[in-house]
């Protein structure tokens, strides 16, 4: 045993309690750092003088040779962490949505007398009103003016939801970039760490920064952790690794003409789009290209069901200055083909028919039972539907069955009696919508009963794929109209012949002799009359159950998110209280620590002090 060896176990002693006084002021310094953890010095034994494996004099028992800094160590449970970034993702998406929803609820929540409802009461009663006084110019007047405030209605709340839209895809790109930034930022400190741990270091600040960053990053997009190598920290998201070690890949934004114009999310790598279940990305995916665009599509069908019904009715009246054939809205057509026929894929030629309206040539009793069996082939969001039909079954049975089918084809019929398809929205975006792109019967009823098809079968099908598709229709007095242009919501207007001159409103029709007799009403009471009509406004079957329907679905979108929201807030706080208790600063006890290593640091100098006076004594005051 060295002479000097009181003096290095003190020395010991000093630096141990030194170490552990500056981590404890490293936590107090840290106290308010976002995601810190709190660290300790472990501290040990050292190892004894004498080993049963090494030579030794023979002395009864070991002599201790004092204390040593083990490691520093943060304060983590690893496993309450994974349930912290699993709960993470969820919040991020029902916070994203409930934000976004209460907005959207806040379109529909409109001052009872400027909602799109209350003005199209208004409509409905000023062509009421015109019924009782049918020459009258004021009536018409009113006319006109109600339908140019609920075309205003209509145009904002059109211009609502669309800048809703667009500002979701505006979060979108930030938070895109906002992914790959936290990606690159934990690559690079994977490295780091990687590299710390090689000279026998604990990175603790390295790694508290990394695990914010991921939880920060499970608020964005769905992520999973993996660490089974502890050299290797993996983070996985829709399917594949994002993160790997010193390794990362990266999302852009390409635009989609199918879905609007708007981009999609794809990896940078591959060019695969990304599909996000969670965070606040999938979230805004999701509220864009699902939510927000259903409503838009759903205010476009009302429009567009609304103003034809309006003009189909209103083309065959004739007004009080003589005119007649007039629509009494104006919709820009997709296409100026009075076929439909379009060019899909630009090269130059027709391939695909948009036809948006096919009205039967013959007049049908919707209570006359058919006498017919067959089945009818309609298209639907994938692929056709197919829609039964028997001999006892009346006109209406028909319809009601197409309407109820699921296809993306509705059915009614018009004040003549005669069958009216038309073409829905799509719910895949890679389709476009108000196009009848399937009608197809193997029997005869609507390639003779109803007039709309010209044969049966395969061979007498419409198919929209190709140009001219209207010539499988039948003739006489069958009609059809092309689509309209993308969100009619947003493109309707009153046609400006009658806002020049009111008095080419229709208020009655022609008789036998093509004039139309004085205080004839029936035109104002037809248009009146669509009000509680069974039109199929969508998936309603009247514009009263359109917008109850509407109102109650983002009602309860909004209830949905806001109560998921609450309950995964309520989960967080939970747990990242019971991480607090684990990993948070308390300053009391950190003062408390440093009081005792303080007496720690005095009792080994006073140790080291008096060693080196009984060395003094040997040395200096033993004399001869």
């Amino acid at each position: 045993m060295s002479t000097f060896s009181g003096i290095e176990m003190g020395k010991r002693s000093l630096f141990a309690h030194s170490q552990s006084m500056q981590t404890a002021g490293h936590n107090l310094s840290n106290s308010s750092t976002e995601g810190y953890s709190r660290q300790r010095v472990e501290l040990k034994a050292t190892d004894p003088l004498y080993r049963p494996d090494l030579s030794r004099v023979e002395t009864p028992g070991q002599l201790g040779q004092g204390v040593s800094v083990q490691s520093i160590r943060r304060m983590r449970d690893e496993l309450l962490d994974q349930r912290i970034v699993a709960q993470t993702n969820s919040e991020g998406y029902w916070q994203t949505r409930d934000n976004y929803l209460l907005m959207m609820e806040q379109v529909y929540n409109e001052a009872g007398d400027t909602s799109v409802r209350t003005r199209m009461d208004q409509f409905w009663d000023s062509w009421e009103e015109l019924s009782l006084y049918p020459e009258s110019r004021s009536a018409r007047q009113a006319v006109l003016t109600r339908g140019e405030t609920l075309t205003d209605s209509i145009h904002q709340q059109y211009r609502s939801l669309q800048g809703i839209r667009d500002m979701v895809s505006g979060d979108i790109e930030a938070v895109t970039k906002q992914v790959n930034d936290i990606a690159r930022e934990i690559a690079a400190l994977n490295e780091e760490i990687v590299k710390v741990r090689a000279m026998g270091d604990n990175p603790n600040d390295l790694m508290d920064r990394r695990d914010l960053l991921t939880e920060r990053l499970s608020g964005l997009i769905n992520i999973t952790t993996d660490q089974r190598d502890p050299d290797e920290f993996i983070i996985h998201t829709a399917g594949y690794e994002l993160v790997q070690g010193k390794s990362y890949r990266t999302f852009e934004l390409r635009s989609s003409f199918a879905n609007d114009g708007y981009p999609d999310v794809v990896w940078s790598d591959s060019g695969n789009r990304a599909d996000f279940e969670k965070g606040k990305l999938g979230a805004l995916l999701e509220l864009r290209d699902k939510d927000i665009r259903d409503e838009i599509r759903s205010l476009d069908t009302m429009t567009m069901t609304f103003v034809d019904l309006v003009n189909d009715i209103h083309r065959d009246g004739t007004g009080a200055n003589g005119k007649t054939g007039l629509d009494f809205f104006v919709e820009q057509d997709f296409i100026n083909n009075i076929a439909g026929n379009f060019d899909q894929n630009g090269d130059g030629e027709y391939d695909s028919s948009y036809i948006y309206r096919i009205t039967g040539a013959n007049q049908l009793s919707a209570r006359e039972q058919i006498g017919l069996s067959g089945t009818l082939t309609l298209s639907a969001a994938e692929g056709n539907i197919t829609v039964p039909y028997s001999s006892t079954d009346m006109v209406a049975d028909v319809v009601a069955r197409i309407n109820n089918s699921g296809s993306e084809v509705v059915a009614h019929l018009d004040r003549d009696g005669r069958l009216v398809l038309k073409g829905t929205t799509s719910a895949n975006k890679e389709n476009p919508d108000f196009v009848i792109r399937h009608v197809e019967d193997s029997g005869r009823f609507l390639a003779g009963y109803a007039g709309i098809l010209s044969a049966q079968g395969e061979e007498g099908a419409f198919r929209w794929n190709q140009a001219d598709a209207v010539t499988a229709l039948s003739g006489g007095e069958l009609s059809w109209s092309v689509s309209p242009i993308a969100h009619p919501a947003g493109w309707m207007e009153i046609n400006q012949v009658l806002s020049r001159d009111p008095l080419g409103i229709a208020a009655g029709f022609p008789g036998s002799d093509g004039q139309v007799n004085p205080g004839d009403n029936r035109a104002a009471l037809a248009i009146a009359a669509i009000r509680n009509s069974p039109v199929m406004v969508g998936n309603t079957r009247t514009f009263d159950d359109f917008f109850a329907d509407a109102v109650t679905a983002i009602g309860l979108k909004g209830e949905q998110a806001s109560r998921a929201n609450e309950t995964q807030l309520a989960i967080l706080k939970e747990l990242k209280g019971m991480r607090d208790s684990i990993s948070g600063v308390n300053i009391d006890e950190e003062l408390a620590d440093i009081i005792k290593f303080q007496h720690g640091y005095n009792a080994a100098a006073k140790f080291i002090s008096t060693i080196n006076e009984m060395f003094d004594t040997v040395i200096n005051r033993m004399g001869v």
